[in-house]
């Protein structure tokens, strides 16, 4: 019975994870789960699925086989909550559950569904950890770590070699010359380990709502990195005409006015790089975000700053310009000017919410 149980639950759960596969678009665009986020599991309420359950009545509510009555008396309707004045409806009720899926199962979801390749890093031998392998044999140990198989072969061994051994009567008795252990070693084991920097033009024309569409892009583009690499560390640079390193919470709040240049971002994240990423041994990924709006003097000297300390350091570096009634949009057009000598530069224009899906398919499948 256990088991026909936890077949029907696990049944369940799959239909629901095709539920959330099938409107997978709608969740990423819309964030409905990003305040339902955990540390590492993530809910999502799923219309339409309505698990089978048991209804129990009040206590002493009456019924058939309860209550007053008498032999023949026939079964009503029952108690009924509320004064029954209300009027029949033909619209079906809307069943809502929350299912919990962890970052990885959205992360397989998302990369399925946007077909998004598999990352190689770079630098794969440049960040080590040590970790403890038993993979050696040794005279001495507690008891926990007997190695009995290699423990009855000594002492075979040994009973052949003396003689002692009745092939009539093949008893084996151990001594403790005989005894081996487990024992390990602690080998370096690589690592990929990758950084993400992330910019945002925090200036006056640039809306909650463009900062919505950068919060829900950052958190899937988070949840596909975290699927690819062992470890990911996150840095935030805000800025208007001065670029300032803040923590994630301010990165998503700041707002500020007055002018806007973009270079004062970019020489901030290669000093962050330098500071705590080395580029020999990190997979670092830079993502600005921006209305395109830049002092027009400060073009030239984005171009340049860029090319020569941003882009020959990254792995990946993404642009995507966020429409803004504000904004005047002129950026991406100055970079489109560098994008056929640089690879690893991707620019996206996300007109809107609908748009981050399509967006994160341009950042992310080249598999750089």
């Amino acid at each position: 019975m256990t088991r026909a149980i936890e077949r029907d639950l696990n049944r369940f759960r799959k239909i629901v994870k095709g539920k959330v596969r099938d409107n997978l678009r709608k969740y990423v665009t819309h964030g409905e789960m990003l305040g339902r986020k955990g540390r590492e599991i993530v809910s999502i309420p799923v219309p339409s699925i309505e698990i089978p359950h048991f209804r129990h009545g009040q206590k002493g509510s009456g019924g058939v086989g309860q209550g007053e009555g008498e032999d023949g008396q026939p079964v009503g309707k029952g108690q009924q909550e509320g004064d029954g004045q209300g009027q029949a409806g033909n619209e079906p009720g809307r069943h809502v559950r929350e299912v919990e899926l962890t970052l990885d199962e959205l992360a397989e979801m998302l990369g399925d569904e946007l077909e998004l390749p598999n990352i190689e890093p770079k630098g794969k031998e440049a960040v080590k950890s040590k970790k403890d392998k038993y993979n050696t044999i040794r005279q001495t140990g507690p008891d926990s770590l007997r190695h009995f198989k290699r423990t009855y072969k000594q002492a075979l061994k040994r009973q052949i070699s003396l003689g002692s051994y009745d092939v009539r009567n093949p008893v084996i008795v151990p001594t403790r010359d005989d005894e081996r252990f487990r024992s390990w070693k602690s080998v370096p084991e690589p690592q990929a380990n990758a950084a993400i920097v992330y910019m945002m033009d925090v200036s006056g024309s640039m809306t909650d709502d463009q900062k919505e569409i950068v919060r829900i892009e950052s958190f899937w583009i988070d949840t596909w990195l975290r699927k690819q690499y062992d470890g990911i560390q996150r840095r935030y640079v805000v800025h208007d005409a001065i670029a300032h390193e803040v923590d994630e919470d301010t990165f998503y709040r700041t707002r500020e006015s007055g002018g806007t240049r973009i270079s004062s971002a970019y020489t901030k994240a290669r000093s962050i790089i330098d500071r705590d990423f080395p580029p020999d041994e990190w997979n670092i990924y830079v993502f600005q975000f921006s209305d395109g709006d830049n002092w027009g003097e400060d073009n030239r000297e984005c171009l340049g700053y860029l090319t020569g300390n941003i882009l020959p350091a990254c792995n990946l570096f993404c642009y995507g310009q966020v429409e803004s009634p504000y904004g005047s949009g002129d950026f991406i057009r100055e970079l489109k000017k560098i994008t056929d000598k640089w690879e690893n530069m991707i620019l996206s224009e996300i007109d809107n919410k609908d748009a981050i899906y399509d967006s994160i398919k341009q950042f992310l499948g080249t598999g750089r």
